[in-house]
């Protein structure tokens, strides 16, 4: 098991809907999330001192092929859809790689 953690903005006008979209995520979406042996995944918001709204995200990938199960995810229909209702919400870190949309972070401590 490997554990990742993201981070990416989100636009102050868009807290509410973010928030209510994530309280009734739709069903297929769960679904695909778990066939693509991602567990205990959270995303957290955070007003910071700059003003701004941030997400944080943390999830356990219990999978052997973690490029091709997000391969996977990002193929499907649904999910392509819920991340074209999420995206206009969010305002990915401009200091993320090219290739990100939510900006990976390093774990630097961790305790069982």
């Amino acid at each position: 098991m490997k554990r990742y953690g993201s981070v990416i903005g989100l636009r102050p006008e868009k807290v509410e809907e973010y928030k209510q979209l994530h309280a009734a995520v739709w069903p297929e979406v769960l679904k695909m999330i778990t066939q693509c042996h991602v567990q205990n995944y959270s995303i957290y918001l955070r007003q910071l001192d700059d003003g701004r709204h941030y997400l944080f995200s943390y999830f356990e990938y219990t999978g052997t092929d973690f490029v091709g199960d997000m391969a996977k995810m990002a193929a499907d229909p649904t999910t392509q859809k819920w991340w074209a209702v999420c995206k206009p919400c969010q305002k990915p870190l401009d200091s993320r790689a090219s290739d990100e949309w939510w900006a990976n972070m390093e774990e630097v401590f961790h305790v069982d």
